[in-house]
């Protein structure tokens, strides 16, 4: 489906929905994501089940381990360069067997060398921490042979130290290492309602040019702040920033997140299609702005 300002949008492939996907069925869905790190190991059913995707769709690697934001202390350089390294292999030889049309990540850190918390931590928005992940950003992408594309990500507190902006600090990155943005709204909201920031101001600061894919998802209201859960439909207000951003960004690819909780896949194609008619509304009340190339959902 590719309506509105020419955004294909996509859909999370989930273990869930795998028996029904394996009938090769016409799908709402322009393309899918896959979480990299549940294929990188994988010589069996979940490797076999996405190349049979991959056969009629195109696909997105979006992993949740790299980590770039993690600086070891030097004792602990030696094993996290080897860590990065095996990492890098695995994901390299499923670009190969897959060839996505992009390959995303993280602007976070997840653990340091020999542990992994699981959870996507903030880095300080300074000025050591932006040579630091610049730096990693354009070995992985060296290593890659191709560029990434990271995403802001939910925050439930900040650095103390840090002297810049959030998205200031994303747009640093992009525009000093090549990489580009996955601009996830959802997270834009979150962190926004979390920390009393402005989140159509976040939005509006982000160049167009940057930006290589959108992502939307549902969080959780726990009543002192919000929860980055995945678990439920977008709300009403995200779906308002989307309908905000959308017009400055024609031919993103847009991707529905739901890891939670997981509903039918006739339930997830439905807000597949609520984007894409969101996304045709406010394009047609809107201009819509050139815009340098970035990310296509291409076969």
């Amino acid at each position: 489906m590719s309506v509105g300002c020419g955004n294909p949008v996509g859909v999370g492939l989930r273990s869930e929905h795998y028996p029904h996907l394996l009938q090769r069925p016409r799908t709402a869905a322009a393309w899918f994501e896959a979480i990299s790190e549940n294929y990188m190991d994988s010589a069996g059913r979940p490797l076999s089940v996405l190349e049979t995707v991959r056969l009629d769709h195109p696909i997105a690697l979006h992993g949740v381990s790299l980590s770039i934001g993690c600086k070891p202390q030097a004792p602990a350089m030696a094993a996290f360069r080897e860590q990065r390294a095996r990492y890098l292999a695995r994901l390299g030889a499923l670009i190969g067997r897959i060839d996505p049309f992009l390959v995303s990540d993280h602007l976070c850190w997840t653990g340091v060398p020999g542990s992994n918390v699981h959870d996507l931590l903030p880095t300080p928005f300074t000025g050591e921490a932006l040579d630091w992940i610049c730096e990693q950003v354009q070995s992985v992408q060296d290593t890659l042979g191709r560029q990434i594309v990271l995403e802001n990500v939910s925050s439930y507190l900040t650095w103390a130290s840090s002297t810049m902006s959030e998205q200031h600090f994303l747009i640093e990155v992009a525009r000093r290492s090549g990489c580009a943005i996955l601009l996830d709204v959802n997270n834009v909201y979150v962190s926004a309602r979390n920390h009393g920031l402005d989140a159509r101001e976040y939005l509006d600061s982000i160049p167009a040019s940057l930006v290589a894919q959108i992502h939307l998802a549902g969080h959780t209201d726990l009543g002192t702040h919000l929860f980055d859960t995945h678990s439920a439909p977008v709300c009403d207000a995200v779906w308002d920033l989307f309908a905000h951003v959308i017009p400055r960004l024609p031919g993103v690819p847009v991707l529905i997140e739901w890891d939670a909780e997981i509903p039918a896949f006739e339930r997830l194609e439905a807000e597949a299609v609520t984007a894409a008619r969101v996304a045709a509304e406010a394009c047609r009340r809107a201009p819509m702005a050139p815009r340098a190339g970035a990310g296509e959902a291409a076969a």
